[in-house]
């Protein structure tokens, strides 16, 4: 049966909390109004407090009408509220008001309003607690005081959208009373960024949530993009090519050695397709985290530069500056990231004036010796990977920075010839050359059949103008410290067309052993380095699934050589190898498959996530 508790209203609750009102004591207070169902307001959160927060399935039930009525109480003496109260503020915001009724949002909407605008020293939790919506909620389930579970509660997914719209509808709200809200938004997003080893769900979620609050307060873009990408290069380099592809063969080999199931066992489904869903996932658990993330980027990206079907320039350029300036912050000096690049790689794809930009802006940090030589060193492999793997790059842009490079590279022989003293082969006084050298021999590689197609004859006199011939018998010798495989395959298409003959250079280098070099790892070597310069190329085939579908159609891949004989006589004496990626060795490529120049092979749906979706148009715009 129901009785009768007294509850004391709202003002009463403060006068216990803090200071009294007309100067009386908390135990002369008496009670206002009685109510059914129910103690003190202060009692009654702080026991639905106790109980727990993760599921509403459980505990203590409370109902929409007793919320809405504390709720309007409060909102009566918002303006009395201070640093005194903050125990009672802080129990009534975590009231759980996501997913109830529309009556209940509404209010707690204009409780959020009321106190933020009254009392801005309670911002900064308004905000906490709105963001710990931006993940799924949890189900714990605790005996004698131990969690012996604690997972996302599945039977939320299909509210995820709803309870989204509702936590971003209260950050607006609280964004228009205090204009001042985007100084403090960013360390409550990274303070509760969900760690980088969460489920692919909650972290596509929480990512997601950030890129629709830079839609509707751009004044923090280019902070929220350095949060997410920060965190999704942690994950990058934890999940290195090698590792990727191990997992993929390992689950290739599962798949295929599978027993077979007992024979009228569960024969029903034995005629059901496989679902495809579930074969675009990437084996590699971290690897496939970071392809959830990469699809959500990927969507953002699409969305914010195209309006109706077409790209609207000025909101592209925009985003373009945003990413080119994490890009130089994070990305560029992180050394062996696989896949986080092809964010600006997918961007620059929409329009050639973007590719050029990006190309621009590579070429002025290596030619800047202000520059420290490992972003100039950096910037090479970008500058010749970019050119060599992006597809929508036309020729005329590859001979012009063609041009750059070459001409670049004989200026610093000259200064070198001029200077009077014997030039070395030292890494560490001439990095950014040899890796510039590099750059100009890996693009040749991949784009000497474009540059003679259509006029061979114009096209031999270009390459021939190069004078290739003195960057290879220079004294720096650049085939000395360039990738093995770069300088094989060099050497090998410059034969063919008879540019210039290395393989006199090669032998001799051969005969040499380096000296000991300084390692990225750490540590000194004592044996001979294949890669003295620590090289990469940051657009080597990309490996995850589902995000890589964006990328495909843009990408490159090595064509195999028509000419047998192109490859040297050595070259063709060694036994077969073990390996999917020819190009690693000069070896004729069997198939069209991605290739570079470490081993990577696996096929990669940009889509918007999984019953989330890319920012709906009613967020595109600034309130």
């Amino acid at each position: 049966k129901c009785k009768n508790v007294f509850l004391p209203s709202a003002e009463s609750a403060i006068v216990r909390a803090g200071t009294s009102i007309d100067s009386r004591e908390f135990s002369i207070a008496s009670p206002v109004k009685s109510v059914r169902f129910g103690g003190s307001v202060s009692e009654i959160l702080a026991k639905h407090e106790q109980v727990t927060f993760f599921n509403n399935k459980h505990g203590v039930v409370l109902k929409d009408a007793q919320i809405i009525s504390w709720l309007q109480e409060i909102r009566s003496c918002v303006s009395q509220l201070n640093k005194d109260h903050e125990q009672l503020i802080y129990t009534v915001l975590k009231l759980p008001w996501i997913g109830r009724r529309q009556a209940v949002v509404e209010e707690y909407m204009t409780f959020l309003g009321n106190l933020v605008s009254a009392q801005t020293v309670y911002l900064c939790a308004c905000l906490k607690m709105v963001v710990t919506y931006f993940t799924p909620m949890r189900v714990r389930i605790c005996v004698e005081g131990v969690n012996i579970s604690d997972s996302e509660d599945e039977d939320e997914y299909e509210n995820l959208s709803r309870n989204f719209d509702q936590c971003h509808k209260a950050l607006q709200l609280i964004a228009r009373y205090v204009p001042s809200t985007s100084h403090f938004l960013m360390p409550v997003f990274q303070e509760n960024f969900p760690f980088i080893q969460k489920s692919s769900r909650t972290l596509e979620c929480y990512v997601h949530n950030l890129l629709r609050v830079s839609v509707y307060i751009p004044s923090i873009r280019r902070d929220i993009l350095e949060l997410i990408i920060g965190k999704m290069l942690q994950l990058d380099v934890s999940a290195s090519r090698s590792d990727i592809e191990e997992a993929e063969e390992i689950a290739m080999q599962n798949l295929q050695g599978h027993p077979l199931k007992e024979e009228g066992l569960f024969d029903m489904d034995e005629d059901m397709p496989a679902n495809p869903s579930t074969m675009a996932v990437t084996s590699h658990s971290v690897a496939e985290r970071l392809d959830t993330l990469m699809a959500v980027l990927m969507a953002y990206v699409k969305d914010i530069c195209h309006v109706n079907g077409s790209l609207h320039v000025e909101r592209t350029k925009e985003l373009y500056r945003d990413l080119l300036s994490v890009f130089d912050k994070l990305i560029l000096p992180t050394h062996a990231s696989c896949h986080v690049q092809y964010i600006l790689f997918y961007l620059c794809s929409f329009r050639l004036a973007l590719t050029e930009a990006f190309l621009d802006h590579l070429w002025k940090i290596l030619q800047n010796p202000s520059q420290p030589a490992i972003l100039r060193q950096a910037a090479a492999g970008y500058l010749g990977s970019f050119l060599a793997r992006a597809k929508f790059i036309p020729v005329l842009t590859v001979r012009a920075c063609l041009d750059l490079l070459i001409s670049w590279i004989h200026g610093y022989i000259d200064s070198q010839n001029s200077s009077g003293k014997q030039a070395c082969c030292d890494i560490n006084l001439h990095g950014p050359f040899y890796s510039t050298c590099q750059a100009v021999f890996y693009v040749l590689i991949f784009r000497h059949r474009a540059l003679l197609e259509g006029h061979m004859k114009k096209g031999l006199e270009y390459l021939q103008s190069l004078n290739l011939e003195r960057v290879v018998m220079c004294q720096l010798n650049p085939l000395k410290l360039c990738l093995p495989t770069v300088t094989s395959m060099f050497a090998a298409i410059t034969r063919k067309y008879q540019i210039v003959f290395c393989y006199n250079v090669i032998e001799r280098n051969n005969r040499q052993l380096l000296p000991v070099v300084r390692s990225s790892t750490g540590g000194d070597c004592v044996t001979t380095k294949t890669n003295p310069l620590d090289s990469f190329f940051p657009f080597d085939p990309y490996l995850l699934k589902r995000s890589g579908q964006a990328i495909e159609p843009l990408y490159q891949v090595w064509e195999e050589f028509e000419d047998t004989e192109l490859l040297s006589p050595r070259t063709s004496k060694q036994g077969p190898r073990e390996d999917d990626d020819d190009f690693l060795y000069g070896d004729t490529p069997k198939a069209d498959a991605i290739v570079g120049m470490t081993p990577n092979s696996f096929d990669s749906n940009l889509c918007s996530p999984n019953s989330i979706g890319s920012p709906p148009i009613t967020f595109q715009k600034p309130f």
